[in-house]
């Protein structure tokens, strides 16, 4: 593949990253990696996309400082704690495959299942769904960066404001993403080509965060929801047609 055929894949999966972590909490970021993987192998793909991955979550902290959920990120993170650890330790031993059609699976279940339930009620923060699915999160963010679809699924049925619940999601991801770091190094991801590519594609990440606040801070309540649950949807189908 040329130079040009990779860029023309990459750089609108960077994009798609800044906007989704600036103005979405991810939502649309799990396009991403199958679009990169379209341009390198999947393996490569996970690898590259880390650090972009923590460069867009710093970039974006400051638009969100102190704006987070403090109750649900004291649920989530021991539970992503938990995931990561046991994607490590099980590093190569899960099928890939396997989890990535699982999780598309029950991110499209879920869409569908609010679609059903008409203007349901907002629920409260319960413990352990939360920490469940954060587990969940936490694994499948290791093994191909799939972790938005468990998250949403915790918080979206709370409804929290926007903001909060983009501020919640991206503080998460970056201590998340953060932890993986010593992990991945430590199983040799970063290699010096790895490296040298996630350096090339950094720039755009923070044209993509701008746009995503930009993009946010213009849509009410009920559209940013809207709008996620398709992230989501598309996610989930993109994780079905690249593993089935």
């Amino acid at each position: 593949m040329t130079l040009h055929d990779f860029l023309l894949f990459a750089l609108p999966a960077i994009f798609l990253t800044g906007l989704s972590k600036g103005g979405f909490g991810g939502a649309l970021g799990g396009l991403a990696v199958p679009l990169l993987a379209l341009a390198t192998s999947p393996k490569q793909a996970v690898a590259v996309m880390l650090p972009i991955l923590c460069l867009a979550d710093v970039v974006g902290l400051k638009a969100y400082w102190r704006k987070w959920d403090t109750a649900n990120l004291r649920v989530m993170l021991p539970g992503a704690a938990l995931g990561i650890a046991i994607g490590s330790l099980t590093f190569g031993f899960f099928d890939e495959r396997a989890i990535g059609l699982l999780i598309g699976v029950i991110a499209i279940l879920f869409v569908g299942l609010g679609l059903i339930a008409s203007h349901p009620a907002p629920r409260p923060l319960h413990k352990g769904r939360g920490t469940l699915l954060s587990t969940l999160a936490g694994f499948t963010s290791f093994v191909a960066h799939a972790g938005g679809p468990p998250v949403m699924m915790h918080l979206m049925p709370q409804q929290l404001d926007k903001v909060r619940f983009v501020a919640t999601v991206n503080l998460f991801f970056l201590l998340t993403n953060a932890a993986k770091l010593v992990p991945y190094a430590a199983l040799g991801q970063f290699s010096r080509d790895n490296l040298l590519l996630s350096l090339m594609l950094a720039p755009i990440v923070p044209l993509g965060v701008w746009s995503g606040l930009w993009l946010q801070s213009r849509i009410n309540h009920l559209w940013f929801y809207r709008i996620a649950r398709l992230g989501i949807l598309l996610a989930g189908v993109q994780l079905i047609w690249r593993y089935l």
